[in-house]
């Protein structure tokens, strides 16, 4: 059907009016997208920039493995454990404390700690994370990363925690590891990063301190992408860090366990060394405590009862501890006389007891006297008036000279806590540290090992060491580093005459295996272990002219405190020495009654490699011995070996 014009033009207006809307309403559309896109780059581009700023890549510093040390026959001594811990970062969190009020409903957190926490988040960066709680169980831990999406900024982690297997075994030798306090950054000029992580644990005291830059390693990175809120969305790489260095120690950790337990209860400490390479086999303090304490963070109740304790279990007494040696110091005495040519070794001293000197006398321990004594029994009776007398001839200089020479009054190089330097006092060392001139009585006291002079137990080994192979052996008690062995240092000549030493070996000799010895009741009566060594007593206090003429007060009728020092020198086999023993019991009172006993049986169990057998004992002690050994808490050690090829008897 054919339509009319007028229809035709209809049609258009509508089509016409159709269209402008159509357009109208796609010019608004553009206008208003127009309007919103400059709203958004302009007005609202900071605001967009940041929360596409938020969804960034983050790099966190990965900590390294901690060296293991081993012991000289491969046992682990200190190594590390798996720890799951939670961090949480402030800059992630947004609302630090509401997250963390969500951390507690799945988590036990102490208010204590919450507080702690607070505290550690203001102070820290905002950028820094910070430990909420470590030591985590698996069901603990797997709650937190189930919940991670309603835990902003909150990462759970698994890292490595120091342990020590043997616990109280070597707490001193090896110390301990803790977290890294602002202390310990004030004292370095650029610390590692790694130190700013937290809870890293950094070595606090003996080797794990003094070798920290060996054992820490090197950190590793991992790159994250993290969300606005702070939740990590992805890992985009990982590069391992790499692990510290492995060390191994010259101790044998059988010979350290039974060291300790024969100490016992007594403050008291033992350093034996191998004669021929100056290894440090055993180096025990007693009593000890369990370094994993301090790892984990130890109680204000516990730490306050090891501080309280008389017997100071923190403190090494076998490097930081000084004594005078009493008697064990006459072999140096001896030594420097010889050496002087004042004495001959036949040469005799009248003893009656005491020596007059200007008025005031010095007594021997013997009160009645010994009589005429030559060189070998001075030291195996250990007379003191021989010792008064020839100190006067050869002079407070040589002495000093010759104590410096064995190792006394000198700082050996190891890798442990405070390791003190000792006292070999001469004149020139009296001026300077009190102004004021050396006396005669100086003299006599420093003699037999009284007054001024002070060794430690570790200085007393070396002279013993020393004096059994003729050479100045130098300590060691690191191995080797990685794998690699560390080469012992030669040991030149002490510059003594060699008849000079053989002399005093021989004194030695007779002190314990002779009838008059002060230290034959701790005999070996095996000939090829047979032991030479040196009794001493130190005396803590002063003892009144009153109190000599009523009679000296027995060490057991006086209070623990104010006892006299036990002491005991020795090295063994005579013939062949292969290691050298000293120990302290500090207030044990006779050195031949509580430290030679004590130190034979440490010898024995180093040169068997084992527990001795009762056969190395005087018959009348080895039932006693016997049930000591059972009631002692041991390692179980190998089969002895056969002492004169080192290995062991099947």
């Amino acid at each position: 059907m054919r339509r009319s014009p007028k229809d035709t033009l209809e049609s258009a207006r509508l089509i016409g009016r159709r269209g402008l809307m159509l357009g109208g309403l796609q010019a608004a559309m553009v206008v208003t997208l127009a309007l919103r896109m400059r709203s958004l780059q302009l007005e609202q581009a900071d605001e967009f920039r940041l929360l596409a700023d938020g969804n960034s890549v983050k790099i966190r510093l990965l900590p390294p493995a901690r060296g293991l040390i081993h012991d000289r026959g491969g046992v682990l001594l200190a190594g590390n454990e798996q720890n799951y811990r939670v961090t949480i970062t402030r800059e992630d969190a947004g609302d630090a404390e509401a997250v963390l009020d969500r951390l507690r409903r799945l988590i036990a957190i102490s208010d204590e700690a919450a507080e702690d926490i607070r505290q550690e988040l203001r102070r820290r960066s905002p950028t820094s994370p910070i430990t909420v709680a470590d030591r985590l169980s698996w069901e603990e831990f797997a709650r937190i990363a189930v919940n991670a999406p309603a835990l902003p900024g909150v990462t759970p982690e698994v890292g490595l925690s120091r342990h020590y297997p043997l616990g109280a075994d070597l707490a001193h030798v090896l110390g301990y590891v803790g977290a890294v306090s602002d202390y310990d950054l004030s004292k370095l000029e650029n610390p590692d990063p790694l130190l700013r992580i937290p809870k890293f644990q950094l070595g606090k005291t003996g080797v794990e301190a003094k070798m920290e830059d060996v054992l820490r390693g090197k950190a590793g990175t991992r790159r994250v992408e993290v969300n606005s809120t702070g939740r990590e969305m992805r890992e985009l790489s990982r590069q391992e860090g790499i692990a510290g260095t492995d060390l191994q120690l010259t101790i044998d950790h059988r010979l350290q366990n039974y060291a300790l337990a024969r100490l016992g209860a007594e403050s008291a400490a033992a350093v034996v060394i191998e004669v021929q390479t100056g290894e440090i086999v055993a180096i025990s303090s007693a009593p000890s405590f369990d370094p994993n304490l301090f790892v984990r963070g130890i109680s204000i109740r516990d730490y306050r009862s090891l501080q309280e304790n008389d017997h100071r279990p923190l403190a090494d007494k076998t490097v930081q501890g000084l004594y005078p040696p009493g008697s064990t110091f006459k072999v140096v005495t001896a030594l420097a006389a010889l050496e002087a040519g004042v004495i001959k070794p036949e040469e005799t001293v009248y003893c009656p007891g005491h020596l007059d000197i200007g008025g005031r006398k010095f007594h021997c321990w013997k009160r009645g006297g010994h009589g005429r004594v030559n060189l070998m029994q001075s030291l195996e009776q250990s007379c003191d008036v021989y010792y008064y007398d020839v100190a006067q001839r050869v002079g407070i200089d040589k002495i000093a000279d010759m104590a410096r020479r064995l190792g006394i009054g000198v700082r050996h190089d190891l890798p442990l806590s405070a390791v003190a330097e000792g006292v070999a006092p001469d004149k020139a060392w009296k001026t300077s540290r009190y102004g004021q001139d050396w006396r005669i009585g100086d003299t006599l006291n420093a003699s037999i090992g009284q007054g001024y002079v002070l060794a430690s137990p570790l200085q007393l080994a070396v002279m013993t060491a020393r004096i059994a192979a003729g050479r100045a052996i130098a300590p060691r008690l690191v191995r080797s580093v990685n794998g690699v062995e560390m080469a012992a240092p030669e040991a030149p000549s002490l510059g003594i005459n060699p008849a000079h030493l053989d002399f005093v070996r021989r004194g030695m000799d007779q002190v314990v295996n002779s009838a008059r010895g002060t230290a034959k009741s701790s005999r070996v009566v095996a000939a090829e272990m047979r032991m030479a060594g040196k009794t001493g007593t130190s005396q803590v206090r002063n003892i009144t002219a009153a109190e000599r003429a009523r009679g000296v007060i027995s060490n057991d009728d006086l209070p623990w405190e104010r006892r006299d020092h036990a002491l005991f020198v020795a090295y063994a086999p005579v013939e062949a020495p292969r290691y050298a023993i000293s120990l302290v019991v500090e207030h044990g009172g006779g050195g031949s009654a509580a430290a030679a006993p004590i130190a034979r049986d440490i010898l024995l169990f180093a040169l068997y490699g084992g527990l001795p057998p009762l056969a190395a004992y005087p018959e009348s002690q080895r039932g006693r011995i016997s049930s000591q050994h059972k009631a002692m808490d041991l390692i179980v050690p190998a089969p002895a070996a056969d002492p004169s090829t080192g290995k062991t008897r099947a």
